[in-house]
């Protein structure tokens, strides 16, 4: 049954494009052309080759079916994608296994990027204010959790961009001040610059909020042996 379904799905699909022209209109075009948040963090970026439409997400290319003047079948996300022109955004056609939930990705304005592409610019108050914005309209996502960003904070250690680490800890510490591993965390990386009174001053934060960190302690000690 299952099979069969999948079969008639398919061929809908594609007698569908078939009656399709796979190019679009200069309107179409212009008002589709640009990148959408995928999510908080994450971007589709759509464009243009010889007027037909091209997608590009999480570092892959993708070649949408056309089913109409609006709307494409996407198989790597096996999703039918609804372009609305009038709201400037892509939505998710409905179907059961979204259980209901209703999926937008709205367009970005000219310029505007997501935080983790403001720190690989190094551009730390505007991933700050990234962050925060999605602390305050969604505190459970789980790009601004703890853990996530202390991972991608020492992925930056491991591939000296000290820089760029320093500035993922630093919002770290903003976003969870009460937490003793934030500091512990940041005063690691102040170490690899040799920047020893700010790894001090960041461990001794760290044992203020958690005299057991054991981590804080030993580095401590270690730059304080002298």
């Amino acid at each position: 049954m299952k099979a069969s379904y999948f079969f008639i799905l398919t061929i809908f699909i594609f007698s569908t494009f078939s009656c399709t022209s796979k190019k679009n209109s200069p309107e179409f075009i212009k008002k589709a052309t640009g990148r959408y948040y995928f999510n908080a963090d994450e971007v589709i970026e759509v464009h243009f080759t010889d007027a037909k439409l091209l997608l590009n997400w999480r570092n892959q290319n993708l070649n949408p079916l056309k089913l109409n003047d609006s709307t494409f079948y996407v198989r790597e996300m096996n999703e039918k994608l609804i372009f609305n022109s009038v709201k400037n955004n892509i939505e998710l056609a409905t179907k059961r296994e979204h259980k209901g939930k209703k999926y937008v990705f709205n367009k970005m304005k000219e310029g505007e990027k997501t935080p983790s592409e403001y720190l690989t610019q190094n551009n730390y108050e505007m991933a700050l204010n990234g962050y925060l914005n999605i602390k305050k309209t969604d505190s459970l996502n789980p790009v601004i959790k703890e853990r996530n960003l202390n991972r991608l904070g020492y992925r930056y250690i491991r591939n000296d961009d000290f820089d760029k680490a320093i500035n993922v800890f630093k919002i770290n510490t903003i976003l969870y001040p009460n937490s003793s591993n934030t500091f512990d965390s940041l005063g690691d990386a102040y170490v690899r610059v040799k920047d020893t009174m700010n790894a001090i001053d960041n461990y001794k934060k760290a044992l203020a909020i958690n005299p057991e960190n054991r981590s804080s302690k030993r580095n401590l000690k270690k730059l304080t042996k002298k």
